[in-house]
């Protein structure tokens, strides 16, 4: 089984990989046609659809063992609830917005900045804080706890739910389920 860090570092390599393809793709300024704003946007539902799941599943796991297991966990989980916050909020407006309009780019460019520093912040800081903290088996069993709670979480921000643990686990399946609802009727993450 994956441990919990070696699951977060495949999402954020996923992450990575998206921004630097959104980053260096075709824009409305540079003259992308219509087709390609049109992947534009799709590739930006793609990463909203894969941080919204990423950043519930650590709501709901990694931050409580962060909290229990590090000795300045608060403090760390404290700083990361606001820096997910801001990202959801960036993303819940730029998920609205089409390729072809000014504001997605000044979006994308907001997020990316915020999630490669959040990125840093959490292999840098937490990550050896909280190995140190787990024992191989404690690490693999948040592998796989964090793993189950994407399959089920939302794929849309929502900035205005609470991201403590109880409430994640609790209205974000329910979420989830409608999200995946409103996307298959949408085509949206197709």
């Amino acid at each position: 089984m994956a441990t919990v860090f070696a699951v977060l570092a495949r999402d954020h390599d996923e992450v990575r990989y998206m921004l630097a393809e959104l980053t260096t793709g075709p824009t409305l300024a540079t003259g992308a046609s219509e087709d390609e704003l049109l992947l534009r946007k799709r590739m930006a539902e793609q990463l909203v659809i894969e941080e919204s799941r990423h950043e519930a599943a650590e709501e709901m796991y990694l931050w409580p063992a962060v909290r229990d297991k590090v000795a300045n966990g608060d403090a760390l989980a404290d700083q990361a609830a606001v820096q997910e916050q801001t990202a959801k909020e960036v993303l819940n407006r730029l998920d609205k917005l089409d390729a072809g309009e000014v504001a997605f780019e000044e979006l994308l460019r907001m997020f990316t900045t915020a999630a490669l520093q959040h990125i840093d912040f959490e292999e840098n800081r937490v990550w050896p804080a909280l190995s140190s903290a787990l024992t191989v088996a404690e690490a693999e069993e948040l592998g796989g706890l964090i793993t189950m709670a994407k399959q089920a979480a939302p794929t849309r921000p929502h900035p205005r739910t609470p991201g403590t643990p109880g409430v994640q686990k609790t209205v974000g399946p329910m979420a989830g389920i409608a999200d995946a609802i409103r996307d298959a009727m949408t085509g949206r993450g197709d």
